[in-house]
């Protein structure tokens, strides 16, 4: 997966010739899972068709502030497009736009929607090599960088005068390759490896039946995927569930006893950084587990229990620089209990968890949870998706490194 999915691109397009290969640039972002809005200005409809950018990017393309020809028009808010971008592209960018963008010469809407972009803002240069050297043009790439935008820097080849430098504007692929290699580097939990746990355990009673529980696995699924958006490398250690990962940096371990889990866990904990116990592990299994399926013969069947390995605490007995994050779900005296929890197994921070809360709970699309950190803050949250709860957990995380670095 991208780290260019989800997010929403800003691609200023300008008028240069280089601007026929913003279409292969427009599918690519597509193909990568972002969404894009295009912003051309008046001079770059010469070189590419807004209905083409328009079809490849499935929304309008914008050009002017309003529609001249509509005197009932919508105007195109410059400020909200510049508020809605995770990033913003300007591509190519000629040497007329580059010295608008350095000297503020806001008379077109590309321009008007740089200066509101509160996003990052990359830049990617395209003209003839003469151009390209240009005093003027070497002073609005110093102050752009200044200003804190970033240059992907042209490329040496043909050029559309016939002669061979630099001063092409990096080829659509290359751009991707660019902004994912910048965005990587950026992200807050780089190098960072997280070991988390999710969904059930099951222990077997027989061949055919097992003790286990409701668990789906979606909250640990959720805060595997938003630890590798994050830049982590996740170890996921899932027990039986219907789920599947597609990011690269989740290596999933699927296991099905507690016992399984308790091992997988241990083998990878001594070179985590981070982590996170979510899974629903049973708190029991059969004492033995018959060779062949139990008959239905007498009125009354009973089964020996033994607890089962407590993976929390055993982790929290041989923690040393780890932060070690712990769930509760519970269904009554539930901040006592956490804290209690906090306390026996070493954690650093619980995720309580309310049968109580509507909206909580097991096979559900939303979560409700009450942090309380190793100091027995409480914090509670209100009722959220389960993605978004996992991006609150996560962002733990990343400001407990913040402050410890």
């Amino acid at each position: 997966m991208s780290v260019l999915s989800g997010k929403k691109i800003v691609l200023g397009v300008s008028g240069g010739i280089a601007a026929y290969k913003t279409a292969t640039l427009v599918r690519l972002f597509i193909k990568a899972g972002a969404q894009v809005q295009v912003i051309m200005t008046p001079a770059s409809k010469d070189f590419v068709t807004p209905l083409t950018l328009s079809t490849l990017s499935k929304n309008p393309v914008h050009s002017a502030f309003f529609n001249e020809e509509d005197e009932n028009a919508q105007w195109n808010n410059h400020v909200e497009l510049g508020l809605w971008a995770d990033l913003m592209l300007i591509a190519p960018a000629t040497a007329n736009t580059l010295s608008k963008m350095a000297n503020g010469n806001c008379d077109n809407l590309l321009i008007a929607t740089y200066l509101s972009a509160k996003c990052p803002v990359y830049f990617a240069p395209a003209m003839d090599l003469d151009m390209y050297k240009h005093p003027s043009t070497i002073s609005s790439f110093s102050l752009l960088q200044k200003f804190g935008n970033i240059m992907i820097p042209a490329e040496s080849g043909e050029l559309a005068s016939g002669l061979s430098g630099e001063g092409r504007m990096a080829e659509p692929e290359n751009i991707i390759t660019f902004l994912e290699n910048d965005l990587e580097s950026k992200l807050p939990l780089r190098g960072k490896k997280i070991l988390i746990t999710a969904g059930p355990t099951y222990e077997a009673i027989d061949p055919v039946r097992f003790i286990g529980n409701h668990s789906s696995g979606k909250m640990g699924f959720d805060i595997a995927q938003s630890a590798a958006n994050n830049g982590a490398e996740v170890t996921l250690v899932s027990g039986p569930t219907a789920l599947s990962v597609s990011h690269p940096n989740i290596n999933l371990i699927r296991v099905t006893s507690a016992k399984e889990m308790y091992e997988a866990c241990h083998q990878h904990f001594h070179n985590t950084d981070v982590a996170i116990c979510a899974a629903a592990v049973a708190d029991y299994r059969p004492k033995k587990v018959a060779e062949q399926k139990i008959k239905k013969a007498a009125d009354d069947f009973t089964i020996e229990l033994e607890k089962t390995e407590d993976i929390l605490a055993s982790l929290g007995k041989i923690k040393e620089n780890q932060l070690l994050i712990g769930f509760a779900l519970e269904t009554e005296n539930e901040i006592e209990n956490a804290k209690l929890k906090i306390q026996k197994k070493n954690l650093d921070l619980i995720v309580l968890n309310s049968l109580q809360d509507e909206g909580a709970g097991f096979a559900k699309s939303t979560n409700k949870i009450t942090f309380i950190n190793k100091d027995f803050v409480v914090e509670p949250m209100p009722l959220k998706s389960k993605q978004a709860v996992a991006d609150d957990i996560i962002n733990k995380v990343i400001v407990h490194y913040e402050k410890n670095s």
